[in-house]
């Protein structure tokens, strides 16, 4: 489906969360371009691959904003969405502010705190924001596998806001003033569990239902079996169905993930799966991203533009 084609996002946005927001708008249809300065996002020299995966398909125009701010409000004024992430009240002085865009247009903010209260102006990055949220406080200092605050909380936080500010548009004829958190939208991820729960980290270590098992060859199983019926047939299939009874008895579960860990040990990775392939006991692997890419990867869209090779173009067609 291409539901936003006709629509033309101008993107102001550096490394991450950005560039992933844009990457699902052009993937459903929208035209993208990049606004970028003299020497390009930092993106392109940190990791050229990301950059790459992230960016392909959309148009690089270079600008100086604090030299040429016409340039990059007269290219804002052409946008049916901008994305930005300065640091609140950077984009106005550069003259790409939400007041320098047209009233129908959808002006979102991606920032790490918001624009209002202490921490407004606080430099961070994922990580910064997913502890200022709380989200790190069970499994640190283990680091997330993935920068959930960036790509979760602020990107697809952002791509929400948007789709349903196009949907408002579309009915009224009036843009949107957007700003989106990342550490509020991570806090929100977690928030449900403030109320607290029945067995302490119940999803993050504290059931053995719910926890990642080593297998002998060193490959590791997920096992989140937490319906009843499900860990019973598992336990059935170990062998061990005595061990259903203590699924979710708060005292028992250090000794339960214990005789699991020496259960799962015993054999490899291939002969777990092979057991479990067409029983319903929602365990599976860990695969490597390699691996997960063969099966549930989508296409790689090339590479991304050279900085600035839509420069020109646009130059021509804004006459500036």
């Amino acid at each position: 489906m291409t539901p936003l084609a006709g629509v033309v996002v101008v993107d102001l946005t550096r490394y991450l969360p950005g560039a992933f927001a844009t990457r699902e708008l052009l993937r459903l249809g929208a035209r993208v371009v990049r606004l970028e300065p003299p020497g390009g996002d930092p993106l392109r020299q940190t990791a050229p691959a990301w950059h790459d995966a992230l960016n392909a398909g959309k148009e690089s125009v270079v600008c100086d904003l604090k030299a040429e701010a016409g340039l990059g409000r007269a290219l804002s004024a052409r946008a049916d969405v901008v994305v930005e992430s300065f640091r609140p009240g950077v984009a106005g002085r550069l003259g790409v502010g939400p007041g320098d865009v047209p009233t129908r247009t959808v002006y979102c903010s991606l920032t790490g705190f918001g624009l209002d209260g202490r921490h407004r102006r606080r430099a961070g990055h994922d990580l910064n924001y997913l502890g200022w949220a709380g989200v790190l406080e069970d499994t640190a200092p283990a680091l997330p596998p993935v920068p959930v605050a960036d790509l979760a909380a602020g990107a697809l936080g952002a791509v929400t806001e948007i789709l349903a500010a196009l949907l408002e548009r579309a009915r009224t004829g009036a843009g949107a003033r957007l700003v989106v958190s990342m550490t509020h939208g991570s806090h929100a991820l977690a928030a449900h569990r403030l109320g607290g729960e029945p067995i302490a980290r119940l999803l993050t270590g504290g059931l053995a239902c719910y926890r990642v098992y080593a297998a002998a060859d060193g490959r590791y199983l997920t096992v989140a079996a937490l319906e009843p019926k499900f860990f019973r047939r598992l336990c059935e299939l170990l062998g061990r169905p005595e061990l259903a009874a203590e699924q979710y008895d708060p005292d028992a579960q250090t000794r339960l993930a214990d005789v699991l860990a020496g259960v799962f040990a015993q054999r490899p990775l291939a002969a777990w799966l092979e057991l479990f392939n067409h029983e319903d006991v929602c365990v599976g692997p860990v695969a490597t991203l390699a691996e997960a890419a063969r099966e549930f990867g989508s296409p790689v869209g090339g590479r991304a533009p050279g900085l600035g090779e839509h420069t020109a173009a646009w130059r021509a067609e804004l006459g500036a």
